[in-house]
């Protein structure tokens, strides 16, 4: 191990070097296919870690009480770093920063702003090495601690920054992006029970985080905590009423759970606030011939399809189309079933025959597709600790 290593060679040693990715679509959703009783069911976690964390100090605070240093000029200089960080200068930033470290370099905040700038500029080895000297310098710098994790995350190395992040919460146990953080690292690895509890004792400490609900909800929903997921989806989108992959997902919970009427409300309002969202639409055309209403469900796999179509994605129009002949074979009466028929009639009573139920009709398995989400691209800053977004 290389020398500027070695202060932190306790968190590089369990590490795997990595990149976690789990999307062929999207670079910043992890998308699982849940076939969920032929449902389209997307769950998608928000892979988003919260920005670097820094410490600012008040323009009115004297230069003693923003830096602890012997050497006067030393301090100024770091001050005259911060003030040119929070205006975006990173290079004059960085210039000063190192300028004041030649004058003393037990300055460990000064290390953990260097560590932020090379982490915004992806310089992510040079980020761990200045994350690193700050901690080597002062072992209490709870920032130092969050950023090294954030960078190390980036890295992918996994356990390295779930070491990390899980010893700045030790300093400081209310730092809730370091929670939500841990979370998505546990699940990365696997460790879904654990992320459940990170995800949970993040939005403890800050209930406005939307997407440690949504996390959370995933996790519960792949662990088979099915009412619980359900309770969070609901949270979830009462904080962000506009992600389609929350209503798919919490509908076709619903829906397996035996609860029509309220999958059905939940599809109707997904179409009212994201009018573009096909999954909906379709799903509703999947729910509505399951329960027999046919020409509520001819319509909206109708529209589905056409979507589809327009979207140039054939193969799922050709699937709705699939349950639209359904509909109209059960639509006429035996024996003049016309299954190229796309009219929904009312379907008449044969003597001496049950009525026929949409679920002895041969229901055709569908394949479940993803729902993906464009999502932020930039970080957000976070100081104090905010909500993520932070991943994505």
């Amino acid at each position: 191990m290389s020398q500027k290593y070695q202060h932190c060679q306790w968190f590089l040693s369990s590490s795997k070097v990595a990149l976690y990715c789990r999307s062929k679509r999207s670079t910043l959703a992890s998308v699982f296919r849940l076939p969920l009783i032929g449902l389209l069911c997307a769950s998608s976690v928000f892979l988003q870690l919260i920005a670097p964390s820094i410490t600012k100090f008040p323009a009115s605070k004297l230069l003693a009480e923003s830096v602890s240093s012997e050497d006067l000029e030393a301090a100024s200089l770091y001050q005259q770093g911060v003030m040119r960080y929070n205006h975006s200068d990173s290079q004059a930033a960085e210039y000063s920063f190192r300028q004041a470290l030649q004058r003393d370099p037990n300055i460990g905040l000064a290390r953990n702003y260097l560590g932020n700038i090379m982490l915004q500029q992806n310089r992510l080895n040079a980020a761990v090495q200045e994350y690193g000297e700050a901690i080597r310098i002062n072992p209490n710098i709870v920032e130092a601690y969050y950023n090294l994790g954030l960078a190390l995350h980036k890295q992918g190395q996994k356990e390295a920054a779930i070491t990390a992040y899980r010893q700045a919460l030790i300093i400081d146990p209310t730092m809730a992006s370091a929670q939500y953080n841990l979370g998505l690292a546990l699940y990365e690895q696997g460790q879904k029970e654990e992320a459940i509890a990170a995800y949970q004792h993040a939005i403890s400490l800050d209930s406005s985080n939307a997407n440690a609900y949504f996390n959370l909800a995933i996790a519960q929903q792949e662990q088979g905590r099915i009412p619980e997921a359900i309770a969070t989806y609901h949270k979830y989108i009462q904080l962000d009423p506009k992600n389609p992959i929350a209503y798919n997902n919490l509908g076709s919970l619903l829906s397996i759970q035996g609860q029509a009427p309220k999958a059905i409300a939940t599809y109707l309002e997904a179409t009212r606030r994201i009018p573009n969202d096909v999954t909906a639409y379709y799903n509703l055309g999947v729910i509505w011939y399951k329960q027999g209403d046919f020409k509520k469900a001819n319509l909206a796999l109708k529209h589905a399809s056409n979507q589809y179509r327009e979207q140039g994605d054939i193969q799922l129009a050709e699937k709705a189309e699939q349950v639209m002949q359904k509909i109209a074979q059960l639509a006429l009466p035996f024996p003049f079933q016309n299954l190229t028929s796309n009219a929904a009639q009312p379907m008449p009573k044969m003597p001496n025959q049950p009525e026929a139920r949409a679920e002895t009709q041969g229901y055709p398995i569908l394949v479940p597709v993803s729902v993906e989400r464009q999502l932020p691209s930039q970080e957000m800053p976070i100081l104090p600790p905010t909500p993520l977004q932070p991943f994505k």
